[in-house]
């Protein structure tokens, strides 16, 4: 599943530079920063998203995180350091537009996660497929450029799951 998602996002950075060209195509890009917190252990990346609408209420996107805040823990008497890798997932989106600048957006996709753990010269990786649902809000500036606040639950089923806050800068091509 790993390879269909990033497959689905290079399929839409290789379009996006055809659909980039027409004025109409609604094709938008953010960049910003998302905290994850998975069962106590928070998290920080910086988020790269790119997306179109087909119509003013239904679009995609893809986005893709690295890691930038890795956070330190116990289990039992030895610390151990998390550090997320990457993250990749691709969502349908549903607008739901209140005026002229302002908008309410629902979300849902599946995605893909790496976590890196170590304590002293110990390291394992570990990685999971996740069904991603949340809502968020965004605020358009001017014509092309905006802020978007939203939540994501990442749902890894019986390994957890993650609850992500992103705050991030709006870019429409």
């Amino acid at each position: 599943m790993r390879s269909l998602v990033l497959s689905a996002a290079a399929l839409a950075l290789m379009a996006s530079p055809a659909l980039a060209q027409d004025p109409a195509s609604n094709v938008y890009g953010t960049i910003g920063y998302s905290q994850l917190d998975a069962d106590g252990v928070d998290l920080g990346a910086i988020t790269a998203r790119l997306g179109t609408r087909f119509t003013p209420n239904f679009g995609i996107e893809g986005e893709a995180s690295f890691g930038v805040k890795d956070d330190d823990f116990m289990v039992g008497a030895t610390p151990v350091t998390a550090e997320l890798e990457y993250d990749a997932a691709i969502y349908g989106v549903g607008y739901v537009p209140l005026s002229p600048n302002f908008e309410l957006f629902g979300r849902v996709g599946y995605g893909t996660s790496e976590v890196k753990l170590s304590s002293g010269a110990v390291s394992a990786s570990a990685d999971g497929e996740s069904w991603n649902y949340g809502v968020g809000a965004q605020y358009s500036l001017d014509g092309q450029n905006g802020i978007r606040a939203d939540w994501t639950r990442r749902d890894f089923g019986d390994d957890g799951d993650a609850d992500v806050w992103s705050l991030n800068f709006v870019r429409k091509f």
